[in-house]
Parts: C-alpha cells; sequence; structure tokens
C-alpha cells in the first residue's frame, strides 16, 4: 500500500519560466494541475520567489480562492510551499531591515498556510541564504521566535533546509527547541555535499516532514535521477516506513513536461510498492 504522497515542484511539467530553472510560473500557473493529475501526482509544491512575490496566488488577492479552485477540479493539492523568497532575503540577514521585511512577508505567507491548509513551509538556507557561521544562526534563532509559534498556531511546520553537516544540523534544531520546528531532507543536495543519509536519518529522521527527490553529481548541480552520486538503495531502505509529502524536485529541461515523466517512471520502478 503506497504511503507516500508524491507531488511535484511547481513549474516542473511546464515550459520554463522566463528561462529560469525553478520559478513559481507567473501567468499560467494552473495549467500544471491537470498535467499533475494525469501524471497520477497528489500534490504541487508551490514556490514563492523574491522577484514578483505580489503576483503569487500564495500573498496576492484572491490566490487562495484560486488555488482552491484548482485543486478542487483536478484533484491535485497544494500542501507544501518552497520559501525560495528567503534565499534572496534571509530571516538572518546582516541587515535588520531586511530581516524585519522578510519576518513580515514570512507572517503573510504563515496566514495563506494556515488558510489553504498547507503542513510544511520549506525554508532554504543554502547557496546565497546558507547560515555559514555563529552569528547569522544566532539571527535566525532571534527571528524565528515570535514566528514558530504562530506557525504552530495555524499548524503550519517550518522545514528547515540547510547545507549543514548532521551533526551541526542537529545542534541547531536542538538550539530552535520548537515542535513546528522540522526537517526537510533533500536527496540531491546531501549527495552532492557528501553527506552519508543513514547518518543524516539518526542526527534528525523523526524531525522529517518534507522531502525533495532529486539527484546531483558530488560537488556539482542537478542530473537526472539515478545518474548522480544518491544512494538509492539507502534511500529506498530509510523512506519505506516515511508517510509525508515527497516533491520529485527533478532535473529539467526547458519543456518538462516528457524528462519529468521519464524520471516519475524511475521513481516508481525504483521504489515500487511504496509509492502511488
Amino acid at each position: 500500500m503506497a504511503k507516500w504522497k508524491l507531488g511535484v515542484m511547481q513549474g516542473r511539467l511546464l515550459p520554463k519560466y522566463r528561462g529560469r530553472f525553478q520559478a513559481h510560473p507567473v501567468g499560467y500557473w494552473e495549467d500544471e494541475f491537470p498535467l499533475a493529475a494525469a501524471c497520477g501526482l497528489s500534490l504541487i509544491e508551490f514556490i514563492l520567489d523574491y522577484h514578483d512575490a505580489d503576483k503569487n496566488p500564495l500573498l496576492e488577492a484572491g490566490g487562495v480562492g484560486r488555488i482552491r479552485k484548482a485543486s478542487a477540479a483536478t484533484g491535485v493539492g497544494v500542501e507544501t510551499v518552497c520559501a525560495d523568497y528567503f534565499m534572496e532575503a534571509p530571516l538572518h540577514h546582516a541587515d535588520p531591515g531586511v530581516r524585519r521585511e522578510s519576518a513580515a512577508v514570512f507572517r503573510r505567507l504563515l496566514d495563506t498556510a494556515g488558510e489553504l491548509g498547507v503542513g510544511n513551509l520549506v525554508l532554504p538556507c543554502v547557496d546565497q541564504s546558507s547560515l555559514g557561521g555563529t552569528e547569522a544562526a544566532d539571527r535566525l534563532v532571534e527571528s524565528l521566535a515570535p514566528l514558530l509559534p504562530l506557525a504552530a498556531e495555524k499548524g503550519v511546520f517550518i522545514s528547515f533546509e540547510t547545507d549543514l553537516a548532521p551533526a551541526p544540523f542537529a545542534a541547531l534544531l536542538a538550539r530552535i527547541d520548537h515542535p513546528a520546528a522540522r526537517v526537510n531532507w533533500d536527496t540531491g543536495n546531501s549527495a552532492s555535499l557528501g553527506y552519508d543519509a543513514r547518518e543524516e536519518w539518526r542526527a534528525y529522521g523523526p524531525l522529517i516532514s518534507d522531502v525533495h527527490l532529486k539527484d546531483r553529481v558530488r560537488g556539482g548541480g542537478s542530473i537526472l535521477l539515478g545518474d548522480g552520486a544518491v544512494d538509492w538503495e539507502a534511500c529506498r531502505t530509510l523512506l519505506k516506513d516515511y508517510a509525508g509529502p515527497v516533491i520529485l524536485q527533478a532535473w529539467r529541461d526547458d519543456e518538462g513536461l516528457g524528462v519529468f515523466k521519464r524520471q516519475l517512471a524511475w521513481v516508481r520502478g525504483k521504489f515500487g510498492g511504496i509509492v502511488p
């Protein structure tokens, strides 16, 4: 019996938005819902970008109603959000003004998440938003202090995606010490950084509430699922009893749908019996 709620990162089934590898497709995002349904997917993980944020239905007036309408028509839900906005304007930014503005956006996003029944907001602390040092971690903990109780009130997990090794990541979670603080586990990012999947799960496995499936080369970028450095046999073992959302954030080309379907078939073959 399938346990996963299988979904796709927003935009992967559509032509690229302004040539970007990952972005909210402004103006044609609703077109993805019937395509996801035809692929047998349950979810689309929405993206909130920094640029054009106010054109995103997660923030614009009437947006919640449009998302609900698209979901009702297709049976494809929105239960997770990848908050890429905070890669450009991190909650741990050195500028206090940026931190205040980002906290305000985060509160708006939590309001929408509560309305939609979104269970996970993925907070990326990677690449340009990498924590990078003690002072950045201090600022993050401080910024989150008023936001975590609000998230809990709305039934939303803040799922941290970081490039920290397992032990430092676990230490950060212990320092945050709040039931709304959870983990996004990204198979490709971990493999690219050379982390051992089993060690990661030993460190914080019970806190993992959202999974991104992708493949990357060691020290490099995304690649077709199965062609990179991910230990997929370990992933199958670790994920066999996992019952949360699993989002395919797989490599894409300019068109999107065809290459996604090939990788979806690969996932169903590799994880047969535990995916729909």
